[in-house]
């Protein structure tokens, strides 16, 4: 599975206001850390902010921070808004499906499968744990003629155990093909 350019933005960009939580960042940050174009990034920004994501303040001294606390979004939900209406394999697209193997196939359960588990693995993850107490990170968002960021160790590092894989399906369980 291919995550697309929007879904890799949209992380990118809620990970980015959450590391500059205490103000506004502007898309122009963004792009130049992410290495994007506005114009790309402006449509992952307004659909992040439909969503509730993000909240946006327009104006000269406008920008965006996150719209809900950063341990509330789970990336699963994230990706699932970005991602879920994209057909995981030709099978899943009923327009432009053209498998002769359809009424038949099992494989299209098992990846059915597979990809919820995925979905499932990401929603155990707060965007919250993605970046707190992550020093590295904050490093590398924090622009450098950016003198009002907050200190990266004014924050507190997330437990370890907040990101956490899930354990492997039991493959036992799927049908054989």
């Amino acid at each position: 599975m291919r995550l697309t350019k929007r879904t890799n933005l949209a992380l990118r960009v809620l990970m980015y206001c959450a590391v500059h939580d205490d103000r506004l960042v502007t898309k122009a940050e963004i792009a130049a850390i992410c290495n994007t174009s506005e114009n790309h990034l402006a449509q992952v920004i307004h659909h992040l902010a439909q969503l509730g994501f993000l909240h946006t303040q327009r104006g000269r001294r406008g920008g965006m921070t996150l719209g809900r606390p950063a341990e509330g979004i789970r990336v699963g939900a994230v990706f699932r808004q970005f991602e879920g209406a994209l057909p995981v394999a030709e099978c899943f697209d009923q327009t432009t499906n053209t498998c002769p193997l359809v009424a038949g196939c099992r494989l299209r359960r098992a990846i059915a499968r597979a990809a919820e588990a995925f979905y499932a693995a990401l929603d155990d993850v707060t965007l919250d744990a993605l970046v707190c107490g992550n020093v590295a990170l904050a490093e590398i968002m924090t622009p450098p003629d950016c003198s009002g960021a907050m200190d990266v160790a004014d924050r507190a590092p997330a437990p370890e155990t907040e990101i956490e894989t899930a354990p492997a399906p039991d493959t036992a369980a799927l049908p054989r093909i």
